[in-house]
C-alpha cells in the first residue's frame, strides 16, 4: 500500500510497509496545498500547489500524466466519484494574492491527449470560505459539500443548487469558543461533524431543512480539535489535536472511545486508507505515524523533527557523520544526511514535556561535540528572566557497548547569567580532557576531565579548573584555533587571546567600533588568521603574527564558520530581507563563490560537512565544494545544500525509469528481461540450440540496475530466482529419441558418402546438356534437404503395400 505526502514543492510515495521513500513527484514550482487520490481511478492522484497548476501523477510508477493550468493560487483541493470529470479548488477571490478572501471553484477538466492543458470552465461554488483545506469537505457521496467560516457552517446542495448557513455564537454560557477548526461528513448519512476552539466536536444533523436542523457535543480534547475523519463505512470518527492522541469515537455509540497516546508532536492532519484498514496521522514535528485499525502504530515515517525553533547550532557527530540539532521537545536529533532519515533521539532533560502553552519547561539551548566524538557538552535551561533562570551543563560521554551518549556529569549552576558559547578544543589524535563556556555574567570557565577522587567512584568527572574575565566585560564568543594552542575570547569590543596551557592573556586585538558577536580561526595555510564579525556591520580579519588588523569590509555578517578540511570560510550575509552567500580564503581578495539572495530572512544555522571521498574533477565555480558540503537552514526550517553539476546530473540519472538498452551485454539477466521483448520484435525467429557457455561480463548494467531497485517492487524471491534458473537450463524436447537420431545419422554418414555423391551427381546439370536447357534444370539441393530426403527413404512404406492389395 502506499502513502501519498506533499512535501514543499513535491509529493513524497512511501511504502505503508517498508517506511521508504518511492518515488518523489516532482514538477511543482511552489508549494504543494493538497494531495488527492483520482476518484475513478486509485492508482492516480492529482496534486495542486500555489503556482497555479493542478497535476495528474501515476504514482506507482513516478510518471506525470496532464498538467492543467487553473492560473490562481490553490489552496485545497476535493474530488468526487459523483463529479466525474470535475475538481474542485479554493482560490483567491481576487487576483491580489495577499487577500484574505477565498472561493470554492468547481473546474472542468478539459478531456485531451496533450501534456499541458489549460482549465478554462470554472464556476464559482461558494465565496468567502476559509482557506484552509481542513475547513471544506464533501457529503454523502457528493451530493453535497460543506465548508466552515470561523462561526458559520455552510452546506451546499448540488440538486438544490442552494446552500444553507447555520451559525453559532462567538462564546457560549460556560465561556467555550465556538469558533470552527475543521470538519469532516459522514460517507453515507447525513451527518456533518465539526471540530471547534475549545476541544468539542458537534455532530450536525437534520440540516437539509434551514430550520429544523440538530446537533450533539462530544468533548474529551482540552485544546483546539486540528483535525477530523470518518472511516469509509462510516462506524468510527477519529479525532486529534495539540495532546498527540488519536481519539476513536464510534459512531451511535460515542460514549465508547478508543486512545492512541504519546504519538509526538500536535496531530495536524488524520487520514484514512480507502479499504479502512490503515489511519496516518502527521504531527507537527514532521512525521508520518501509520496505525493499524485496532489503534496499533504499525510504522513511523520520521523526517528531520521540526520544532518551534532551533536554538542549538548544527552539528556533526564525528562517529557516524550525523546532523545533530534540536528535535523533541528536550531532545538533540540524529539525522542522517546519505539516508535522508532519523537515526534516533537523545534525551537530554530526561522530564516528560507537557502539551500546555505558558508552562515553562526546560529546554536545551547549546550543544558540542569534540572532535573524536568521545564526549557531548549540552545546556539546558528553563525561565527567560534572568533572575529565575534555571541553568545544568551536561558532559555525556560515547558508550561503545550502547552506541549512544550516557550522561556522566550534571553542573547545576554553572554560570550566574545565560552561557552565550560553548566549545571544546580540536584535538583529534589525544583524548580530550578540557570543555570552555562563557556567560554574561562576565566570566569564561574552563572545565577539566579529573581523575576520580577516590577509588570506589566509577569514572573521571568534569570540574572546573579556571575561571577568567576582562575588564568586566561580557563574553559573547569564544573560539580555539585549529592547533588549540590559542583561544580567542571575544569581550563585547574587545578580542583577547589566551594560550590554554597556562590560561596567560597573551595579546588584546583592536578594531572599528562595535561588538563582536562571532569568532573563527582559519585553517592549514591560512591559520594565522583571525576573523571575526561585529554588531556594527563590519567583517574583520586579524594577522595573529603581527597581531593587527589586516583588512576589513563592511557587510552584515549574520553567521561566520570555516570548512575544517580546507582553507575556505562561508559569511552568510543579510541584505535587504534576504540572505547572501561569500565563500573566501582569508589570504585572497576575491571570493572564490557568491550568491545573491540566497533565500529569503536571515541564516542563523549551517555547518560544513566533511565528504566521505574527495572530489576531483570539479569544474571551477564548484572547487570549493571539493572537500566539503555546505548544509543551512532556512527561516521557515528548510535544510538546504549546495551541490555540483556532476552530482546534479547522477540524482537526475537515477530518477530516470528503468530501460535496458540494446547495447546491454547478453547476460542470463538479458535472457529472463528481454525474453518477451526479443519475440515481439522477432516473432519468426526459432530458438536454436547453443552448447557454448555465455560469457559473464565484468559490470552489466541490466544486472546492476536490477539489483538496484527497490525489493518491495519485485516478484518474490522464489518466483525471480525460478524463472532465473530456468533461463540458464538448455531446453532440450523428447532427448532420447533425438539422440538416437544423431546416433543413428552419425552411423549412416560414413556408409552413404557414395550414395551421396551419386544423389548429388544425379540432381546436378549434367556438362554435356545444351545452354538452352538449362533454365529448365531442377535447383541443386542444400545438404539438409538431401538428409530429409534420405529420412524419407528410409521410412517404412510397406502398409501402404497392404492398402494396395
Amino acid at each position: 500500500m502506499f502513502l501519498l505526502c506533499a512535501s514543499g514543492e513535491s509529493v513524497k510515495v512511501f511504502s505503508t510497509a517498508t517506511e521508504e521513500c518511492l518515488h518523489a513527484l516532482q514538477g511543482h514550482t511552489d508549494l504543494i496545498t493538497g494531495v488527492l487520490l483520482r476518484p475513478s481511478n486509485h492508482l492516480q492522484a492529482y496534486s495542486c500547489s500555489l503556482d497555479g497548476t493542478v497535476r495528474l501523477w501515476d504514482f506507482t510508477d513516478g510518471i506525470l500524466i496532464r498538467t492543467y493550468s487553473i492560473g490562481y493560487p490553490i489552496y485545497g483541493i476535493y474530488a468526487s466519484a459523483k463529479h466525474e470529470g470535475v475538481i474542485f479548488i479554493i482560490t483567491p477571490m481576487h487576483t491580489d494574492t495577499n487577500s484574505e478572501l477565498f472561493q470554492l471553484v468547481a473546474v472542468h477538466l478539459p478531456q485531451c491527449g496533450e501534456q499541458l492543458v489549460e482549465a478554462k470552465e470554472l464556476s464559482a461554488v461558494l465565496s468567502n470560505i476559509s482557506s484552509n483545506p481542513a475547513a471544506s469537505a464533501f457529503g454523502r457521496e457528493g451530493q453535497y459539500i460543506v465548508s466552515a467560516k470561523p462561526l458559520q457552517l455552510e452546506v451546499y446542495f448540488f440538486k438544490k443548487h442552494k446552500s444553507y448557513s447555520f451559525f453559532l455564537k462567538k462564546d457560549n454560557q460556560k465561556g467555550g469558543k465556538n469558533t470552527f477548526t475543521c470538519i469532516t461528513c459522514h460517507p453515507t448519512e447525513d451527518c456533518i461533524a465539526s471540530g471547534h476552539e475549545d476541544g468539542k466536536i458537534r455532530l450536525w444533523r437534520n440540516f437539509n431543512h434551514r430550520k429544523e436542523y440538530t446537533y450533539s457535543t462530544l468533548h474529551w480534547h482540552h485544546s483546539a480539535v486540528s483535525s477530523l475523519r470518518f472511516t469509509p463505512e462510516g462506524t468510527n470518527l477519529l479525532s486529534g489535536g495539540v495532546e498527540s492522541v488519536l481519539v476513536q469515537w464510534r459512531y451511535n455509540q460515542e460514549s465508547q472511545r478508543d486512545f492512541l497516546p504519546r504519538l509526538g508532536g500536535a496531530i495536524t492532519h488524520i487520514s484514512v486508507s480507502p479499504d479502512g484498514a490503515l489511519f496516518c496521522t502527521s504531527h507537527s514535528d514532521n512525521k508520518i505515524t501509520i496505525i493499524q485499525s485496532c489503534v496499533k502504530v504499525s510504522a513511523v515515517i520520521q523526517g528531520l523533527v521540526k520544532g518551534d525553533r532551533i536554538r542549538t547550532d548544527l552539528m556533526i557527530e564525528p562517529r557516524s557523520k550525523a546532523l545533530v540539532l534540536n528535535g523533541k521537545p528536550g531532545h538533540l536529533q540524529f539525522y542522517s544526511l546519505q539516508r535522508d532519515k532519523l537515526l534516533y533521539n537523545l534525551d537530554i532533560v530526561q522530564q516528560e514535556y507537557i502539551h500546555e502553552s505558558g508552562l515553562e519547561q526546560f529546554e536545551v539551548v547549546m550543544a558540542a561535540f569534540d572532535a573524536s566524538g568521545s564526549w557531548l557538552a549540552t545546556v539546558e535551561e528553563r525561565k527567560q528572566k534572568a533572575p529565575e533562570l534555571e541553568l545544568n551543563l551536561k558532559l555525556w560521554a560515547f558508550d561503545d557497548q550502547k552506541q549512544s551518549f550516557v550522561l556522566n556529569t550534571t553542573i547545576s549552576a554553572p554560570h550566574e547569567g545565560r552561557i552565550t558559547a560553548l566549545c571544546f578544543p580540536h584535538v583529534s589524535d589525544g583524548q580530550t580532557t578540557m570543555l570552555v563556556s562563557t556567560s554574561r555574567d562576565g566570566h569564561f570557565k574552563a572545565w577539566q576531565l579529573a581523575a576520580p577522587a577516590h577509588t570506589e567512584d566509577e569514572g573521571p568527572s568534569w570540574s572546573c579548573d579556571f575561571l577568567g574575565a576582562y575588564h568586566s566585560l561580557v563574553p559573547e564568543c569564544c573560539c580555539f584555533s585549529a592547533d588549540s594552542s590559542l583561544l580567542a575570547v571575544g569581550f563585547q569590543e574587545v578580542v583577547t587571546v589566551w594560550t590554554p596551557a597556562s590560561w596567560e592573556l597573551l595579546t588584546t586585538l583592536s578594531q572599528p567600533p562595535g561588538a563582536v558577536r562571532d569568532l573563527c580561526f582559519g585553517r592549514l595555510s591560512c591559520s594565522k588568521y583571525l576573523l571575526g564579525a561585529t554588531t556594527s556591520r563590519l567583517l574583520c580579519c586579524w594577522n595573529l603574527l603581527t597581531c593587527s588588523l589586516e583588512w576589513v569590509t563592511s557587510m552584515d555578517v549574520s553567521l561566520l564558520l570555516a570548512d575544517p578540511l580546507s582553507e575556505n570560510m562561508a559569511a552568510f550575509c543579510f541584505e535587504a530581507g534576504s540572505t547572501d552567500l561569500f565563500v573566501f580564503k582569508p589570504g585572497e581578495p576575491r571570493p572564490l563563490f557568491s550568491h545573491k539572495a540566497l533565500c529569503s530572512g536571515r541564516v542563523t544555522h549551517a555547518v560544513f560537512v566533511p565528504r566521505e571521498v574527495m572530489l576531483e574533477s570539479c569544474d571551477e565555480a564548484s572547487q570549493w565544494l571539493n572537500c566539503s558540503h555546505l548544509y543551512f537552514l532556512t527561516q521557515s526550517m528548510d535544510l538546504l545544500t549546495f551541490i555540483t553539476k556532476a552530482e546534479e546530473d547522477k540524482l537526475t540519472a537515477s530518477s530516470k525509469q528503468l530501460v535496458v538498452s540494446d547495447d546491454v551485454a547478453m547476460t542470463p539477466f538479458h535472457l529472463l528481461l528481454g525474453k518477451h521483448r526479443d519475440q515481439l520484435e522477432n516473432p519468426q525467429a526459432e530458438s536454436r540450440l547453443s552448447v557454448e557457455p555465455i560469457r559473464q561480463p565484468s559490470s552489466s548494467a541490466g544486472i546492476n540496475e536490477l539489483l538496484q531497485m527497490p525489493a518491495h517492487v519485485l516478484p518474490s524471491a522464489s518466483f525471480l530466482c525460478s524463472m532465473f534458473v530456468q533461463s540458464l537450463l538448455i531446453s532440450v524436447n523428447k532427448p532420447s529419441e533425438q539422440n538416437k537420431e544423431k546416433e543413428e545419422e552419425m552411423e549412416s554418414e560414413k556408409e552413404e558418402e557414395d550414395s551421396d555423391g551419386e544423389m548429388e551427381s544425379r540432381i546436378s546439370r549434367p556438362e554435356h546438356m545444351p545452354s538452352g536447357e538449362s533454365g529448365c534444370a531442377a535447383p541443386a539441393l542444400t545438404k539438409e534437404e538431401v538428409r530429409e530426403l534420405r529420412r524419407l527413404k528410409k521410412l517404412d512404406h510397406s502398409w501402404m503395400k497392404g492398402l494396395l492389395d
